[in-house]
């Protein structure tokens, strides 16, 4: 009688020694049992104060939070942009954007025929699928309209989804352009989107389960046009603001999603085999749908904290210390490099981002980064340490020190001119291996002290 192994039986019989020798020939499969799964979840549009862990009190998200509950959550998790396309193309290379040219949105008048993320740039699921992962990009793509720039030709086994940058949720099939489709065919699907994305990720996750898989799903909740879920549309009667009310709604309908794909790992025995990350793509835009920044100045598009300084949050059971908090900075660019080396991989040279695990685990001290950097249209930014120095449109550089000012009210510029200028040129020299933008963009503005 044949024996069906699982992935745990092997991560088990791997600590045997000769014994697992005893195993027939033909249930031996490669050495990628010990591999573990990949989650990455992406909210898009939701505000640092949106979740329970950090206080929100009028949106329940008990699925989110589990994650930071089960692992570690990090209170300076900040996005690479505060806009959409470029934080994903920064997190699918784990490269700052502007290393190749993507600054910002493409602009409506856009030829779009060649736009979208470069295909000289290694994508996430290209690196993944190169340590034998099977992969698949479920949600929201904006990276580039046409068939050179789809997920399938990116390294994406499977892709359900929309390639835009916004889509309806009651009626997710209407249109041509933008339509949602199953590997680049237009699906007449007609559940409310957000649940529709969180059945694929559970079909993905059911059909996978023995095989090392790598998951990429991007909501586009809670961004705009607010319109929740029939079945949702009764919840929270105690939210006055029918905006906000609408809001937690959406919201639910994520974490509900959220919380099946966290209960099929969990039925699947994959908990201790799978590494699970959920963050936000960038900070709220609150007139736009009533997310919210607490205690962060500013919103999306802006480089204060509140534009960049996001939910970030890392489960794996068994390998990451539960219940923790990590103070250090980190961004979305170190994604990739976790991921990668936690499967057994390496990541090029010129990839900025950072292999985490070493520092949460305590095997390495001191902070994954020495600065992080941001340059979106006139505005750019840099975090060393404790401090930030920040150019905002034409007013001038300010200068925060935000373990004592997390909030951007004291400017500290002409107080402390040296350390001003100690971070102007630390922010130059990173500048120095950019390019300049794929498409006409104010982002490339000089940022020199002539400013202030």
């Amino acid at each position: 009688m044949t024996h069906t192994y699982t992935r745990r039986d092997f991560l088990r019989l791997a600590g045997m020694g000769t014994a697992a020798m005893a195993l027939p020939t033909s249930d031996l499969f490669a050495a990628d049992y010990i591999k573990p799964n990949v989650i990455v979840i992406l909210a898009d549009d939701q505000g640092f104060a949106d979740i329970g862990v950090h206080g929100c009190k009028d949106c329940r998200t008990p699925n989110i939070d589990s994650i930071a509950r089960n692992g570690i959550r990090f209170t300076n998790g900040y996005t690479s942009c505060p806009v959409c396309s470029p934080m994903r193309a920064g997190l699918q290379t784990g490269r700052y954007q502007q290393r190749f040219g993507f600054y910002h949105n493409p602009p409506k008048d856009l030829d779009r025929t060649n736009w979208g993320l470069p295909l000289d740039q290694k994508t996430f699921a290209q690196y993944m699928k190169e340590q034998g992962y099977v992969t698949a990009a479920i949600g929201k793509w904006h990276l580039g309209d046409n068939e050179p720039f789809h997920p399938n030709k990116r390294g994406y086994d499977e892709f359900f989804g929309f390639v835009g940058g916004a889509h309806n949720y009651m009626h997710p099939e209407s249109g041509s352009f933008n339509a949602v489709q199953r590997n680049g065919k237009p699906v007449d699907e007609k559940e409310y989107l957000t649940y529709a994305f969180g059945r694929e990720a559970v079909s993905f996750i059911e059909r996978n389960k023995k095989k090392p898989f790598f998951l990429y799903l991007a909501f586009n909740a809670p961004h705009s046009p607010l319109q929740a879920a029939v079945r949702d549309q009764e919840k929270f009667p105690e939210i006055q603001d029918q905006r906000r009310r609408t809001f937690a709604q959406m919201q639910l309908a994520m974490d509900n999603c959220i919380g099946d794909v966290l209960k099929k790992v969990r039925e699947a025995g994959l908990e201790e085999d799978t590494l699970i990350v959920y963050m936000s793509d960038n900070g709220a835009p609150t007139p736009g749908n009533t997310s919210r920044n607490d205690p962060f100045k500013g919103f999306k598009t802006q480089v204060h904290e509140g534009g960049i300084h996001v939910p970030f949050m890392m489960q794996w059971k068994g390998k990451i210390p539960a219940g923790k908090t990590y103070d250090k900075p980190v961004i979305s660019l170190d994604l990739l490099p976790t991921a990668v080396a936690a499967a057994g991989g390496k990541i090029a040279s010129n990839v900025d981002g950072v292999d985490l695990m070493p520092y949460i685990t305590g095997k390495k001290t001191g902070s994954p980064h020495r600065a992080l950097f941001w340059h979106f249209d006139k505005q750019s930014a840099i975090r060393m340490g404790d401090w930030k120095l920040s150019r905002h449109e034409d007013k001038g550089i300010r200068l925060h020190n935000l373990a004592n000012d997390p909030t951007e009210k004291t400017d500290l510029a002409h107080e402390d001119r040296d350390k001003v200028a100690e971070l102007l040129a630390e922010w130059e020299r990173w500048s120095a291996d950019n390019v300049k933008p794929m498409w006409p963009s104010k982002a490339d503005a000089p940022w020199t002290n002539e400013t202030w």
